[in-house]
């Protein structure tokens, strides 16, 4: 029986991977491709996941977006929103916060172990209670950073990319405040790709905007929002045409992301709109 994404299927079909899976989820239901249930480690994916699960812990009371964390007028907002100041890697600062866009793996370890010492539970165990149990993602778990070693399937991460698409582990005003972008005017390095002026960013979630180049497609509206990771992994959401898309494969973004995640996933918004 033909998929209304089959022109977007044959383009999947050709990556230059060992092995992926895909899927896309619009008001028609979900539509798959691939190696849908085999486990990995999504990588930077992981993100905005542990993001969503801080955001629990905001609505909880358990933490504020204001709690300061390490430097000096450094917030937890900051830090999900990669504005703090810190590195990729390593605890010294590069700058004082809200200064640039400073993508950093270490700013999320800072914010795992903030709600760890604030509810008294391991973070692992935490994103596993607030978001992994409620929606159904029995096949996830993070084995180590926060930042990136959330390990899950394409079938689980669709289950994420409803929560994206309809909330329903944080409120309408949360969500809203997570996928629009924080410190909007900050410019910044996008991993992999280079330098954005500005690079928006929401709380977890990147924020397309009008970077370019990008990972998502070009005629992707700049509120599409999502995360990719250095693995071969991504997932995205585009509220203009109300469709989300997720990837993974194991092939470093870097080899093949950008000559081919673009034009696929063109053929993704084109097959929605005219499929």
């Amino acid at each position: 029986m033909p998929d209304r994404y089959d022109a977007a299927w044959a383009l999947a079909d050709r990556f230059p991977v060992p092995w992926f899976g895909a899927a896309v989820l619009d008001r028609f239901g979900a539509h798959l491709r691939g190696d849908t249930a085999r486990r990995t480690r999504i990588a930077s994916v992981s993100k905005p996941i542990a993001a969503w699960a801080v955001l629990v812990a905001v609505e909880e009371g358990s933490v504020s977006l204001d709690d300061a964390i390490g430097q000096e007028g450094c917030t937890l907002r900051h830090l999900l929103s990669h504005a703090g100041g810190y590195p990729f890697e390593g605890t010294d600062p590069v700058s004082r916060p809200g200064v640039r866009r400073t993508y950093s793996n270490t700013g999320y370890d800072m914010v795992a172990a903030h709600v760890e010492s604030r509810t008294g539970i391991a973070f692992a165990g935490y994103l596993a209670e607030a978001v992994f149990e409620p929606l159904g993602m029995d096949s996830s778990e993070l084995l180590g950073s926060c930042a990136k070693d959330v390990h899950s399937t394409v079938e689980d991460l669709l289950l994420f990319a409803g929560e994206m698409r309809r909330t329903s582990l944080i409120s309408r005003e949360t969500y809203t405040e997570a996928v629009t972008p924080a410190f909007p005017e900050l410019g910044g390095v996008l991993p992999g790709i280079g330098t954005m002026e500005p690079c928006p960013w929401g709380l977890g979630p990147e924020v397309r905007g009008h970077k370019h180049p990008h990972w998502t497609a070009p005629d992707s509206s700049a509120s599409t929002f999502g995360h990719f990771g250095g693995t071969g992994t991504f997932i995205w959401y585009d509220p203009v045409i109300d469709t989300a898309c997720v990837l993974l494969a194991d092939r470093e973004f870097d080899e093949w992301g950008m000559e081919h995640w673009p034009q696929f996933n063109s053929a993704v918004l084109r097959c929605q709109r005219h499929g």
